[in-house]
């Protein structure tokens, strides 16, 4: 039986900061400019003294500031920074500035033996055997007590048996939010629509005739409908990624790019809404799995941090798993430390044919 390990709050007391001074905070001189020496916050939780009570800041974000409003800390974007709003200034995190940064309230297991020792770090050596065993109890546990927010690149559309596995995903309960870009829903709307991904057959892998046309006829004929739902309905799609999240009522983010073609109607423009409506999901998030996509895998880490307080004011961690064939994407990650991210270097359409089938047995 999976079991969530439990968090155990600072002693301030026990850490000698009972007299420890409040945390210094300044009004932003303008809006979107926080004042000098503010204070940016990391992935673990940061307490922030506040006449003479230690505050947690509950939704933290890596790389944003600490406001102090309406008796509580918010944590906020600089580009969402108002002229006046009060920001915790100072660089310290060991309390004695009134701001303490506590990464160890989970007890995580600490590393053992040597200081030099060889195959510390996950490569395409690396056994991840007990990881899959570790992911299956925990999605089991995650699918009736958490939020399990799933980033997806466009390698699932290729292949016939990776789309059927993540949409089996989504009906079985384990997909909670899906972010993504313009491709991952293209090609997989393509699939069903067209049985190609960029104009390959996705149960051979033979190219069509014209099928580099296959994916802008595709889009076209959504823009046509109006909407991908109406598209779904008209062209009596049952199958894919998207049909299965629409069936289930599971939100889907797609964030607009440069090179996007296109693009389907739901797909956000604007980076900064995308943002947005990218934290909107991660922000009560438990479980987050990136797969086979870069630059959304490392967004989305910058959002998320290593805990989330749950509505009855439990504290839990919080899990992030990237998953990816290029040592670079999963090693990328790394560095956030070992409660947010867990790497695993693989084919991403095998794993997620492996997840499921183990998660169906």
């Amino acid at each position: 039986m999976f079991q969530l390990r439990n968090y155990t709050a600072p002693d301030f007391a026990a850490l000698g900061l009972e007299n420890a001074p409040d945390c210094a905070l300044v009004p932003a001189p303008l809006d979107a400019v926080a004042p000098e020496n503010y204070h940016a916050l990391s992935i673990f939780p940061e307490y922030f003294k506040v006449d003479g009570v230690w505050h947690l800041a509950q939704e933290s974000r890596m790389d944003c500031v600490a406001v102090w409003e309406d008796g509580r800390i918010q944590v906020r974007e600089f580009r969402l920074l108002k002229k006046g709003d009060l920001i915790a200034v100072g660089r310290t995190e060991d309390g004695s500035e009134g701001i303490y940064v506590y990464p160890d309230g989970f007890h995580e297991r600490s590393a053992k033996g040597d200081l030099f020792a060889f195959r510390q770090g996950r490569s395409r050596e690396t056994a991840f055997s007990r990881d899959y065993d570790e992911l299956y109890e925990l999605l089991r546990h995650e699918r009736e007590h958490g939020k399990v927010v799933w980033v997806l690149g466009p390698a699932f559309t290729f292949d016939s048996d990776a789309r059927n596995a993540f949409a089996s995903l989504v009906r079985c309960g384990y997909v909670h939010a899906l972010l993504a870009g313009n491709a991952l829903a293209t090609h997989d709307l393509e699939a069903a629509y067209l049985r190609t991904a960029l104009g390959q057959d996705i149960y051979t892998q033979e190219s069509a005739p014209l099928g580099h046309y296959n994916h802008l006829d595709t889009i076209n004929r959504v823009k046509y409908h109006g909407s991908i739902e109406a598209f779904l309905r008209n062209e009596h799609i049952d199958n894919g990624i998207i049909h299965a999240c629409y069936e289930k009522h599971v939100p889907v983010v797609l964030a607009g790019s440069i090179r996007d073609d296109g693009p389907l109607p739901i797909v956000i423009g604007n980076v900064y809404d995308a943002q947005d409506a990218m934290r909107a999901q991660v922000r009560d998030a438990t479980t987050v799995i990136c797969m086979a996509t870069t630059l959304h895998t490392i967004a989305t880490g910058n959002m998320t941090p290593s805990f989330r307080v749950l509505p009855d004011g439990t504290v839990r961690q919080v899990y992030f798993y990237c998953v990816d064939i290029a040592e670079f994407t999963v090693n990328k990650l790394s560095d956030r430390g070992s409660l947010s991210a867990r790497g695993i270097v693989t084919n991403v359409q095998d794993f997620i044919v492996n997840l499921e089938k183990a998660l169906r047995d």
